[in-house]
């Protein structure tokens, strides 16, 4: 499954589902999709959302030293996954608009 985040100020960001439910939780809200923050509630979450990823940082430092040199490549941290998110949430912000999620219609075949 896949997320489509999008609001006027910004082109939509589209992630793996799994993915965006955590940045949705992280930010304090349910994980639900669809949803909409309004845009009174962005500068309060994307707070929430920097803050739990700079203590996920720590956390995913941590374990990179223990990490085998057996492993092919390093995982792309959930910091560096937010990024779209985040400058998407920082112009909603600054225009101050609600920002949406739903599934991709995309990429949805119904099957």
């Amino acid at each position: 499954m896949l997320i489509t985040f999008s609001c006027p100020a910004c082109g939509n960001i589209t992630m793996f589902g799994d993915q965006a439910v955590t940045l949705l939780k992280l930010m304090g809200h349910s994980g639900h999709v669809p949803g909409t923050l309004l845009a009174a509630d962005i500068p309060a979450s994307l707070k929430r959302l920097e803050d739990a990823l700079a203590e996920n940082k720590q956390q995913a430092e941590l374990q990179d030293c223990e990490q085998t040199e057996d492993d092919d490549e390093p995982p792309v941290s959930l910091s560096k996954r937010a990024l779209p998110l985040i400058k998407l949430l920082k112009a909603a912000k600054v225009n101050a608009c609600n920002v949406m999620w739903d599934i991709s219609s995309k990429y949805n075949t119904g099957i």
